[in-house]
């Protein structure tokens, strides 16, 4: 069991292993003798004190840590199930998330869909002290394509769960990303060209590039309001997909 070290306080984490991921990998070949690995390892609900615990409890957020190793699944590079996020209460929109890299590469795959078809699919490169925002309807993986562990938080609304069964019910997202590169899942019915867009290290809501956004909720949590009223950040997300 790999532990981590968060506030004084030993955390243990949430493990996702091989057998776990059978349906989203793309690599069967790969998989019928790869064994119940270990590939990556979350940590949920951390605080550095008592009084931080309390106003990330009184803003309704929960920061998390998650640990990937870098590892290929056979052609496939190691990644995330990925999930989506239900609709916000009285909302036409589903809760947000928000994630830094605090160490390594990250490949932030999102995708929107309708019915069987992927209407947007988007590709956002991170590094270290990248910040990128998941936003309203749209679904996410994760991947590691380097050969360093990506160590990545994330600030997100404590009273959902992640919704897992949509990418699971089409053996994963959109797109795999290979060692050669990106194909297409070809259990979609339609799958339009990936989009490449910059992180999203926005001032406005305070994430700035190189500063640790956990410090936000000590500074001024009401910048995290985003994650819990989508509706009224529109202007955001449209900045986030770059349709402005």
């Amino acid at each position: 069991m790999r532990r981590l070290e968060f506030g004084g306080k030993t955390a243990e984490p949430s493990v996702r292993r091989t057998d776990d991921m059978k349906k989203v990998i793309y690599d069967k070949g790969w998989l019928e003798n790869a064994g119940n690995l270990d590939l990556y390892y979350m940590y949920s609900d951390l605080s550095l004190s008592r009084m931080d615990k309390e106003i990330i409890k009184k803003n309704g957020l929960r920061y998390d840590i998650t640990i990937i190793p870098p590892r290929v699944l056979g052609v496939e590079y190691v990644k995330t199930a990925g999930h989506y996020h239900p609709p916000v209460p009285e909302a036409k929109l589903s809760y947000v998330e928000v994630y830094e890299v605090l160490n390594g590469e990250a490949h932030y795959l999102l995708q929107k869909c309708q019915n069987d078809d992927v209407r947007d699919v988007v590709l956002i490169k991170a590094e270290k002290g990248d910040k990128v925002i998941i936003p309203p309807d749209y679904g996410h993986v994760t991947i590691n394509p380097s050969n360093k562990e990506l160590r990545m938080c994330n600030w997100v609304a404590r009273n959902f769960s992640p919704i897992y069964e949509p990418v699971k019910e089409k053996g994963g997202a959109a797109y795999f990303e290979l060692v050669t590169g990106f194909v297409k899942n070809e259990n979609y019915g339609s799958v339009p060209e990936l989009r490449f867009l910059e992180p999203t290290n926005f001032s406005e809501v305070g994430l700035r590039k190189n500063r640790e956004m956990y410090g936000l909720i000590r500074e001024n949590p009401a910048l995290l309001e985003f994650l819990i009223k989508p509706q009224d950040y529109e202007w955001l997300f449209e900045r986030v997909l770059g349709n402005e």
